[in-house]
């Protein structure tokens, strides 16, 4: 039955021609190009696990030089350790937003692994790679991955395992970029300074900075952005015809020549 295994002794057969493979019923196994894979970082992993960097992706029974780009799912109610593993192999979901990761981050089970990521920084609740092959490999979902940096000094005293995961799409169309990739919704958070101007009522600030006379501010319309004092607030419209814009301050505020951040 499945996983059992058996010694089969075959005279005069040349081992050569025989290579390891899967047995399965027809289509069950695709060829995949790409895969959306469920990741962890494995924290004794020194080194950087950066987005576009090449890895030895083990899956299956093969290994494949593989290109990983890393985002990650965050909640707005908080984040919860990347030791949760309750939904680690849970079917991908192309209808949510994810961030855009320039490395995989590493969160420690416990602190006996040693010292965990700083409180600042906003971790992820789920992080996930898009993973293209070098060449196709044959496996299908929740299939095991392992990325491991195999070229690294085999002499040194360091883990080359770099993360592990569940595969949770396989992308077997050779045309994925144009068929597959524009339905996932990674963005970049960007970051964007401005200038407060002057001071219209207690709840309405003309600013200044942020736009070229030729924007189209309405399309930042309703976007967040927070005083340097710390007040949060919106871009409420455009002001004039030179790039200056309104901002609604839903309190009062400190002012004067405050910066203005906004996330686009």
């Amino acid at each position: 039955m499945q996983g059992d295994r058996a010694g089969l002794c075959v005279t005069q057969f040349d081992a050569k021609q025989l290579e390891r493979g899967l047995i399965c019923k027809p289509a069950a196994l695709p060829s995949v190009h790409a895969a959306i894979i469920r990741v962890s970082k494995i924290s004794y992993f020194k080194g950087a696990v950066a987005t576009k960097a090449k890895f030895h992706i083990t899956i299956g029974h093969e290994t494949v030089m593989g290109r990983a780009t890393f985002f990650g799912r965050y909640s707005e109610t908080g984040t919860r350790p990347m030791s949760d593993k309750t939904d680690m192999t849970a079917a991908f979901d192309f209808s949510t937003e994810y961030l855009y990761q320039t490395e995989l981050l590493a969160v420690k089970a416990n602190a006996a692994e040693g010292d965990s990521v700083s409180s600042s920084v906003t971790l992820p609740d789920a992080q996930f790679a898009l993973m293209e092959f070098e060449r196709p490999v044959t496996c299908g979902r929740n299939f095991i991955v392992i990325g491991s940096k195999l070229d690294s000094d085999i002499h040194a005293n360091t883990c080359r395992l770099a993360f592990h995961g569940y595969l949770l799409e396989p992308l077997s169309d050779q045309n994925y970029v144009d068929t597959v990739l524009p339905r996932l919704r990674v963005i970049k958070e960007r970051l964007k300074e401005g200038v407060v101007e002057r001071q219209v009522d207690q709840f309405t600030l003309v600013c200044r900075g942020l736009f070229k006379k030729e924007s189209k501010v309405d399309a930042f319309v309703g976007l967040k952005i927070t005083l340097s004092t710390g007040e949060a607030g919106f871009i409420e419209g455009g002001f004039g015809q030179s790039g200056k814009f309104k901002v609604r301050i839903p309190g009062k505020f400190s002012l004067f020549s405050v910066l203005i951040f906004i996330y686009v």
